[in-house]
């Protein structure tokens, strides 16, 4: 046995050799280009501890950080028809869709859920950017009815979080058709007197701004949200102007009217408690006696939907 090779050598190879990194441990702020430990970061709710610039979250770390405890249960939504319009481009639809949902672990860019928020009972939606950029499809419209309909069911407030670059190009009219589908829904909500809250993060644009993004009771936005329908890009190509600084972003457009709040996620869940619970002429929330959100893992239960209404079958 060589004593030199067999043991030293590999000691001092194990001491000096560089250490394998895993990439995902740090990520760069697209802002400010600071580098942020992926723990800080998710406790700092993906916002840069630096510049305070709101990255993408997606919808079931944003309901652990929203309900009490972290507690949800997700809201059973109803199967569209799987490529209705057998679309293909580079490749398939179906497969696309295949890549997306084992990328994401989710079924389509909606989440529906209902819990308590402050001891409240509410249902909430959130769009995901990352399941091909929050695109608008009839997955989505059912989302958006189904939560309707339980909201209703269940005589409680619903709350909308909008992440989306619009419609989806791949089931073409049929996406355009959960413009006005939404719209009925949240009519629903309305005839029902209950509260419909929405909040606009970034980006939210194209025909989601155009039906159910902008029918809230009071419409909330995360700092630096861009809001629109056709991109400030296209704008100006078309008037061939230059477009006013911050135009189209959530600080604009609260100057102008078009918001009622801008509110820094890590308040978000403070102020949507305060609103919910002086729509509902509840008394106000004292804030020591409020149950704290948590991390625990969200139940893996679905409520049952109630029976489909004309929106549904539209």
């Amino acid at each position: 046995m060589n004593w030199i090779s067999n043991y030293v050598r590999p000691k001092i190879n194990s001491l000096f050799s560089r250490r394998e990194v895993p990439e995902n441990l740090w990520t760069k702020c697209p802002e400010c280009g600071t580098m942020l430990f992926h723990r800080e970061l998710a406790d700092n709710l993906n916002v840069c501890s630096n510049c305070d610039h709101h990255m993408a979250i997606t919808p079931r770390e944003r309901f652990q950080a929203l309900f009490d405890g972290g507690i949800f249960t997700e809201v059973k939504v109803p199967e569209p028809i799987v490529d209705p319009l057998h679309f293909r481009d580079q490749k398939k639809y179906t497969d696309r869709m295949k890549a997306t949902q084992k990328a994401t672990g989710e079924k389509d860019a909606m989440l529906v859920a209902e819990g308590q928020i402050g001891r409240t009972p509410i249902v909430t939606a959130a769009q995901d950017f990352s399941f091909m950029g929050g695109s608008m499809g009839m997955y989505v419209g059912n989302a958006i009815i189904a939560g309707a309909e339980r909201a209703v069911k269940k005589k409680a407030p619903f709350v909308l979080f909008s992440a989306s670059g619009g419609a989806r190009m791949q089931e073409g009219i049929l996406s355009l058709m959960q413009m006005p589908r939404t719209t009925v829904a949240v009519q629903m909500l309305k005839e029902a007197r209950l509260p419909y809250i929405v909040v606009l993060t970034h980006p939210t644009t194209g025909g989601v701004t155009a039906s159910y993004a902008m029918l809230g009771d009071v419409q909330i936005a995360e700092p630096n949200a861009l809001i629109c329908f056709a991109g400030p890009r296209v704008i100006e190509q078309t008037i061939r102007e230059k477009l006013p600084e911050g135009f189209q972003r959530a600080e604009y457009l609260l100057d102008h009217g078009m918001l009622d709040r801008v509110t820094h996620r890590k308040n978000m869940r403070d102020e949507l408690i305060t609103i919910l619970r002086m729509l509902m002429r509840e008394t106000p929330a004292v804030k020591a006696d409020l149950p704290s959100p948590g991390k625990a893992e969200s139940t893996v239960a679905t409520a049952a939907t109630p029976p489909a209404t004309t929106a549904a079958k539209a």
